[in-house]
């Protein structure tokens, strides 16, 4: 059930630029603010005099109502949830990057390495994810990074990715170094170091296989807490910015005009429930297949 649910969410957001050019005719960022549409046989204002957009309509234009600056609801909806879906996953991959060598380097050579590699987990760790994504987000928003040959400019989309990316680090490089340090022990490993096999060859070929289990089980639950974190720190004004779409600035403005036009409040809010729902059955449905024994521990990841 969670699993379709998500492919249905997964389809719609793919579907954002059909939706837009074909059934209602405008972009997430043109606006409408003087022009009308027909509801019910009746030329209608899309922003009122009063600064009031149109509610939902139920039809191909207008579908969830419009903006306070006549922008159509529904297709800033699509476009704002595939920002978000892009952004966790966007970041998902860059904590793998990062912490699938760190666990297996921590877990397996163990000495200075697991303790200055740990030290630092702990740093990054002892910081709430949200306020450790506020942070680093609005230091790098500041004046923008340079890491190696990339180059992040202020106000980049890529700041999130970053940002989200490097929080959910020790979330994953944890689980990764204790299953390591379970396995260094075993007779395959020791028979691979008798063979000459250097360090770096071993982790990677005698190693990570048995750490894919954990790696897929803990990246789908990372996915939902990425999704999660981005639409917080954009509410919070440190993700994406606006006028680009996100469930972060949707909600964001919907707040603002929760009063007069409550649809622009509750749709972005739903979807990402529904995101959330479909995502945390995901994890969960994947955890029971591929970790019927609990060995990997979900508190741990959640940060608890």
């Amino acid at each position: 059930m969670f699993g379709s649910l998500f492919a249905v969410i997964v389809l719609a957001v793919l579907a954002a630029p059909l939706y837009a050019s074909q059934v209602a005719h405008t972009t997430p960022s043109e606006n409408h603010l003087t022009d009308r549409t027909v509801v019910d046989g009746e030329r209608t204002d899309i922003v009122s005099l009063e600064g009031i957009p149109i509610g939902p309509t139920w039809r191909g234009s207008y579908l969830l109502g419009a903006d306070e600056n006549g922008r159509d609801l529904a297709v800033r909806l699509l476009y704002g949830a595939r920002t978000s879906l892009l952004i966790g996953g966007g970041a998902v991959l860059l904590t793998l990057l990062l912490a699938v060598p760190l666990g297996l380097a921590a877990g397996y050579l163990g000495g200075r390495t697991d303790t200055l590699i740990s030290r630092l987990l702990d740093l990054l760790w002892s910081f709430p994810a949200l306020l450790l994504g506020v942070l680093l987000s609005t230091a790098i928003s500041h004046s923008g990074a340079q890491i190696g040959p990339v180059t992040i400019s202020s106000g980049s989309k890529l700041i999130p990715v970053v940002v989200i990316g490097l929080v959910y680090v020790p979330y994953m490089t944890r689980p990764l170094r204790g299953q390591v340090m379970a396995l260094r022990g075993q007779p395959f490993v020791e028979a691979a170091r008798a063979a000459g096999m250097r360090p770096a060859r071993l982790m990677a070929s005698e190693l990570l296989p048995h750490l894919l289990t954990t790696i897929v089980v803990v990246s789908t639950l990372l996915f939902v807490n990425a999704v999660v974190l981005e639409a917080a720190l954009t509410f919070l004004g440190a993700g994406v910015n606006p006028p680009e779409p996100s469930l972060g600035v949707l909600i964001a403005a919907g707040l603002n005009d929760v009063v007069l036009s409550p649809h622009l409040l509750l749709a972005p809010s739903i979807a990402l429930v529904f995101i959330v729902l479909s995502l945390n059955g995901v994890a969960e449905g994947v955890r029971r297949a591929l970790d019927p024994r609990g060995t990997v521990n979900f508190d741990l990841v959640r940060g608890r």
